[in-house]
């Protein structure tokens, strides 16, 4: 079956502004995302795409334009499915404000237990992406082989969830998987079992560098802004 290459969107404006976007609509890239999705065509300049598939989100629609603009022989097929979790009355709110709120705690350590206000539970949100890639996976693999790869612009935690998914770790440990702005995680997909063969590569090592302020302790709800 396919390989199935998952990117998380370059840094966005909420990244920076320490701002849980979830579908607000017009949040954007910010230029050191811009810069790294300029970079994602060369990253990936060696493998033959079959497909592209995409999250809704405007986030990922511009993370994914320079490598359409580099192939002009591929289009972007848009999936709902990947996109953003629906935090509901979360979204828009500042990340530092939710820390408090008692559900923040159980989305750190029961998170299949979690359910945004307003918007859907975590276990909602890995279900429906996890039944997009293997219906993705049976698309590309009839259409294009089974060698094909295929990549997906998609966002921080519904990429966690599939690397749990594909790793058969519960939900409840996802928060111990860590992507970055315009990481590439690679998933080869067998009969058997799915192999993870990279996880949150981003062509370097810079975000393991020692930083003023050390990382906390919890996961970041959404995902982090990466290096700074």
């Amino acid at each position: 079956m396919p390989t199935l290459l998952l990117v998380r969107h370059g840094r966005s404006t909420a990244n920076t502004e320490g701002l849980l976007a979830g579908w607000t609509p017009g949040v954007a890239l910010d230029d050191r995302g811009a810069a790294q999705a300029a970079a994602l065509p060369g990253r990936l300049a060696e493998l033959p795409l079959s497909e592209i598939v995409t999250s809704p989100l405007q986030r990922c629609q511009e993370t994914l334009r320079p490598l359409l603009d580099a192939r002009p022989g591929l289009t972007a097929h848009t999936d709902d499915r990947i996109g953003e979790c629906h935090y509901g009355d979360w979204s828009g709110r500042k990340l530092a404000e939710l820390q408090d709120e008692p559900l923040m705690q159980v989305v750190q350590a029961h998170p299949s237990a979690a359910a945004f206000p307003g918007g859907e539970s975590m276990r909602a949100m890995q279900t429906r992406a996890a039944e997009a890639v293997r219906e993705w996976n049976a698309r590309v693999e009839r259409d294009h082989g089974a060698d094909a790869v295929y990549l997906m612009c998609s966002h921080g935690d519904i990429i966690k969830s599939l690397v749990a998914d594909a790793l058969g770790l519960h939900l409840d440990l996802f928060q111990r998987i860590a992507v970055e702005p315009c990481s590439i995680t690679a998933i080869r997909y067998t009969r058997l079992r799915p192999f993870l063969v990279r996880l949150g590569d981003t062509g370097d090592f810079t975000s393991l560098a020692p930083r003023e302020e050390p990382p906390a302790d919890d996961a970041t709800v959404g995902g982090d802004a990466g290096a700074p």
